[in-house]
């Protein structure tokens, strides 16, 4: 494994180390890896720093909803221009190429399941490439980018008998 990846698999299992921790952690110098984390965001590899946030222990309500869509794709440009149209409104979260039975997964945040649904039903299921769409309302989170949500905790206390 180069340097490179080193860094980034640092980076992307906790983004606020430290230039200093990440050079210490891989015996290099500290300009080293401020130079090849420069790079990385120059080039594009590295594009944003993000915390993951259990909102569930927040006030904020919201819902999220993982949608199925099959398209037509567009000639001479395939899936790339329905997706661009897509992940140009605030509320789309994410959308990804898939195989199998549906073409782009979309993820989407909204206030309400009400909200969600006008979403789908007026801004995506419109268009006229979109041939179905499938909703999928998010319940509950277990895990997310490796991390386990709402761990149980073991109980540690032993027992003592008489």
């Amino acid at each position: 494994m180069d340097m490179q990846e080193k860094i980034l698999r640092l980076l992307e299992n906790d983004s606020s180390y430290t230039h200093e921790q990440i050079a210490t952690m891989l015996d290099i110098p500290v300009e080293q890896v401020k130079a090849a984390i420069a790079e990385m965001f120059e080039k594009g590899i590295i594009l944003k720093y993000c915390a993951l946030i259990d909102w569930e222990k927040t006030e904020r309500e919201f819902v999220t909803a993982q949608i199925e869509l099959r398209v037509t794709p567009q000639r001479g440009e395939g899936f790339d221009k329905v997706a661009e149209r897509i992940y140009q409104y605030p509320e789309v979260k994410s959308v990804y190429l898939m195989s199998g039975g549906y073409d782009l997964g979309v993820t989407i945040e909204g206030r309400t399941m009400k909200e969600v649904a006008l979403f789908v039903a007026e801004k995506l299921a419109p268009m006229e490439c979109v041939i179905s769409t499938k909703t999928h309302f998010v319940l509950k989170k277990y895990k997310q980018n490796g991390v386990v949500f709402n761990k149980p905790q073991k109980d540690e206390r032993r027992v003592i008998t008489l």
